[in-house]
């Protein structure tokens, strides 16, 4: 796939709520939701998948779904649309304890998704440093899992002001709670390209197509 950026119109119908929210209050906020994985573990359990990189297809598709959280500037400082995003995602290194940034390609069908990161892992796992895969395009959504604890809420922000509109996108470790199994999922939003309305939308979306595993699993 190529990625094709597309300059905001004069007209774009958020441009008075990207401009109260980027320059004069300056907003972002975390919104936390527990996500029923209970038919999506089950599936990975009979296919004999691997969870990691089956979730961060659920995740990735809906970003891409959504076209506010693939917005950014581009190099010439101008606000606009990627056509997708690609998957940037930590790994967890247990000798030292640190971990490293890796991106993969994004592929639509889950089948070409989850054999691109599967392999990617596979081949960065061993390498050390805070960038262990070099030249991560532009159009990016970060996405970093805390798989030691099952949280019930996360916040975080950037110490100093910053161009950075993509969500920033954390999940925690699943627990068996009244017979289902239930993720952490966090979501980090500069206000001024999404309200409340869009990630609500982005969480009901990602709990809708972990519900449907069966319809796609297979593409």
């Amino acid at each position: 796939m190529s990625a094709i950026f597309t300059t905001v119109s004069e007209d774009w119908v958020r441009k008075p709520y990207f401009d109260y929210f980027y320059y004069t209050i300056k907003t972002k906020y975390n919104i936390n939701h527990q996500i029923d994985i209970t038919a999506l573990i089950a599936e990975i359990k009979d296919r004999k998948l691997k969870f990691y990189p089956t979730f961060l297809y659920v995740i990735m598709r809906v970003v891409n779904q959504n076209e506010e959280f693939r917005m950014s500037f581009d190099e010439r400082g101008s606000l606009g649309t990627w056509n997708y995003v690609v998957p940037s995602y930590t790994i967890f290194h247990d000798d030292d304890k640190t971990f490293s940034d890796i991106w993969s390609e994004y592929k639509p069908g889950f089948n070409d998704f989850y054999e691109t990161v599967t392999e990617d892992l596979l081949l960065y796992k061993d390498v050390k440093g805070i960038k262990a895969k070099q030249d991560r395009p532009q159009n990016f959504c970060p996405i970093s899992v805390l798989p030691w604890l099952s949280f019930s809420g996360f916040s975080q922000d950037t110490y100093t002001e910053s161009p950075f509109l993509y969500p920033i996108i954390r999940f925690g470790k699943f627990y068996e709670q009244g017979g289902r199994t239930l993720i952490p999922f966090s979501v980090f939003v500069n206000h001024a390209i999404a309200d409340g309305y869009h990630t609500s939308k982005l969480i009901n979306e990602v709990q809708g197509l972990a519900n449907d595993v069966t319809n796609w699993v297979n593409l």
